[in-house]
């Protein structure tokens, strides 16, 4: 091999060399003048021995300066500098970057891919992950071995050293989703909490709607999406609702707000059958918020530009539970001082149904967004026109973006271009930094994802359950630049279809439908009709309930009176 490198080095020139034999450097040793390559000695593992000394590079690493005598470099695992505990968290650093550079030796860090296992502490974000190592406060290691070099380079050169306040280079609207609920369990309080650290210009609210008329935030009307251990607690609740879902849930309208404030929330887990899971330590932490709760965490920062509440099943709740999410959501808002100018905070609210955001505009003044659930592949004039007469915005999902077949962009639609045209600013979600979450485009990198929406595509936000990943991306410094460097231009969609073997591409898909009037146009909300109460013992009232205490007063008095007449008979 000395031999081999000494012959190519006569017409290549060659940088590095790296080796983890001792006695290979002592053999090359000279050969190579002042000018020649920079020697890296390699780390293996701790209890490997070396074959020259027959030693374990664990305690090679306790002689640095014995290093020093034959490489200028070491390139040691990631582990070397970060180790981490058992369940996978980061343990205080170790001083070999500093011990090395002491000792004149510079350090180069191995072992990074975006497509595995990291770190609970970085989210799922590679970039994260290579900051650490470069921009922690206390030392930069000068180099890294990467199997996704685009990451490694725009980590350092346009994320490195620069603070939360940084300025801007980008302008659009990260909106949580459950707040940063892929650090902790949606809609609680320490997700929304997070989220506004983080970074979120907007924080959201699904509103779903208890038996005793309180709205609060939950992602799912069935508890059992959100909830630890609901089956064995409340498995006399579950019941079949067609109109919901096809399966048996235990929908938040069975159970009552303390019964529901009871429970344990629960992190979610979308990629469990990949065995990838999210931040285990906290898995069940904070408490789940009601609407009016939410409202006032959001005004008490300034950080914040607006709320986000979504509302759905409204015309099932007023005709099967006698409940109105709608009038509900409206006098908690006014509650709150939302109506009234009090707060600056932006009240926008989403739904997939027309019906509903009609219903808010002939109430309120509050910006709508309509929320298009399908992956369309274009969007009609007809369809946008109608879309205008009650929205604000749009959202939409990432495939009516870039359709992808198996996984791999096939081109961009127009949907985005003719929605702005007719200014309806637009949405997109839902990002994940997950690397399974992502087209093989982006390279398991939720940054150059979100490099590809925003500055290829041109969204108007992001809808995401990791707003810090979407929120540094503002102040990334290579967009300011005048000419922008290789590894944050967009990617090219159906780049990488086109460099496939025939025999390797995925089944050609059929096109995405296109998104017409019909679509859009819904009958009006019918009215609220009162549920009759339930009969069945050990289960509670679901007699239709406002959220005053009036009306529940009024009830507790005719319920205690029947029970009294019962008791006297």
């Amino acid at each position: 091999m000395s031999s081999f490198l000494l012959s190519v080095s006569r017409t290549v020139s060659i940088d590095f060399i790296s080796s983890p034999e001792v006695n290979f450097f002592k053999k090359i040793t000279g050969s190579f003048g002042r000018n020649g390559p920079t020697f890296v000695f390699q780390f293996l593992g701790k209890e490997d021995f070396e074959p020259t000394t027959n030693r374990t590079y664990g305690s090679i690493l306790s002689n640095l300066t014995f290093v020093k005598t034959f490489a200028s470099g070491i390139l040691v695992p990631k582990s070397y500098i970060l180790p981490l505990d058992d369940e996978q968290y980061l343990v205080p650093h170790t001083s070999l970057v500093q011990d090395a550079h002491k000792a004149g030796l510079q350090v180069y860090v191995s072992g990074f891919a975006n497509d595995v296992d990291i770190a609970y502490n970085y989210s799922s974000d590679p970039v994260s992950e290579y900051l650490s190592f470069v921009d922690n406060g206390d030392f930069s290691v000068d180099g890294v071995l990467s199997d996704f070099p685009i990451t490694a380079s725009a980590a350092v050169d346009c994320f490195s050293h620069i603070g939360r306040n940084a300025t801007k280079q980008v302008d659009f609207l990260v909106i949580s989703k459950d707040g940063a609920s892929g650090d902790y369990p949606g809609c609680t309080d320490l997700a929304y909490e997070k989220a506004i650290k983080d970074g979120a210009d907007v924080i959201d609210c699904s509103v779903q709607m208890s038996s005793d008329g309180v709205p609060f935030c939950l992602r799912s009307i069935d508890l059992r999406n959100s909830i630890a251990a609901l089956q064995n607690t409340f498995s006399n609740r579950s019941t079949s609702v067609p109109e919901i879902s096809s399966v048996p849930g235990i929908f938040t309208f069975s159970l009552t707000w303390p019964e529901i404030q009871s429970l344990t929330p629960a992190i979610s887990n979308p990629f469990r059958v990949y065995r990838i899971f999210r931040n285990p330590r906290e898995k069940n932490s904070g408490k789940l918020i009601s609407l009016s709760q939410f409202l006032d965490l959001a005004k008490t920062y300034t950080s914040l530009s607006g709320v986000l509440i979504s509302v759905e099943n409204a015309a099932y709740l007023r005709e099967k539970q006698g409940l109105d999410v709608v009038q509900a959501v409206l006098d908690t808002l006014t509650e709150a001082g939302y109506s009234n100018g009090t707060t600056t905070t932006k009240v926008m609210i989403q739904s997939t149904n027309s019906s509903v955001l009609v219903d808010f505009k002939k109430q309120s003044k509050y910006e709508t967004v309509y929320k298009i659930e399908e992956t369309i592949g274009n969007i009609r004039d007809s369809a946008i026109e109608d879309i205008k007469k009650f929205a604000n915005a749009v959202v939409i999902n990432k495939d009516s973006v870039f359709p992808n077949s198996d996984s791999f962009l096939t081109g961009q639609t127009n949907v985005v271009e003719r929605l702005q045209k007719s200014q309806l600013p637009v949405y997109v979600e839902l990002f994940r930094n997950e690397f399974v979450s992502q087209a093989y485009d982006f390279f398991s990198d939720a940054t150059v994802e979100i490099n590809a929406y925003i500055y290829g595509a041109g969204i108007n936000g992001t809808i995401t359950e990791f707003p810090f990943t979407a929120a540094r991306y503002k102040r990334n410094r290579c967009l300011g630049r005048e000419e922008v460097p290789p590894y944050m231009l967009p990617v090219n969609p159906g780049g990488l279809l086109n460099v496939m073997s025939p025999l390797s591409l995925p089944p050609a898909q059929a096109p995405n439908q296109d998104f017409i009037e019909a679509d859009v146009t819904e009958p009006p909300l019918s009215p609220v009709i009162a549920k009759a109460p339930t009969s069945t013992p050990g289960t509670p009232s679901t007699i239709a309930q406002a959220p005053s205490g009036q009306t529940r007063l009024k009830l507790s008095l005719l319920l205690s009176v029947f029970f009294l007449s019962l008791l006297l008979l």
